[in-house]
């Protein structure tokens, strides 16, 4: 199986694929304060001026350490769900994939981020962007993960 690519260029109008991978380990807290009240995205609310607990990043995005790890995305074909060039993907390989989650996989040695589909007796590969057409696995397909979650820079 062909190593993931390197780099982090992004071609416009490109397949969403995995730019590079990092492995997971919890080393220190990142615990942080969690405000008790929530932030309207509408109009604004008078702010409290006390903090609930605190809250630590690896609790919250790494349930299984030992079984994650970080992708980078490079492409545009997962936008629909919210994944964009340049994003990090957590990836928990020990979750089994099921029909419709998004998983990490090698097709054909290469390495990609798509939806998984099972219709009909037939595996497939969608993308979240309708300029892609959905690819049917004819071939071996190594699910290395599924997708627990999405970072990705404010813009």
């Amino acid at each position: 199986m062909a190593a993931p690519p390197s780099g982090s260029s992004v071609v416009a109008g490109a397949p969403s694929r995995v730019a590079a991978v990092f492995t997971a380990w919890k080393r220190v807290s990142c615990a942080r304060p969690l405000f008790l009240t929530r932030v309207p995205a509408g109009f604004p609310s008078p702010a409290d001026d006390y903090v609930d607990r605190t809250l630590d990043l690896n609790d919250l995005l790494i349930r299984r350490p030992e079984a994650t790890f970080f992708v980078r995305v490079e492409g545009d074909s997962m936008t629909g769900a919210g994944i964009h060039s340049g994003d990090l993907l957590v990836v928990d390989r020990s979750v089994e994939a099921r029909d419709g989650d998004v998983v990490i996989a090698a097709l054909d040695g290469e390495m990609t981020v798509k939806r998984v589909r099972q219709r009909e007796e037939a595996l497939w590969l969608v993308a979240d962007n309708d300029a892609y057409p959905p690819q049917r696995v004819t071939t071996e397909l190594v699910v290395w993960g599924v997708v627990q979650h999405v970072i990705h820079e404010v813009e």
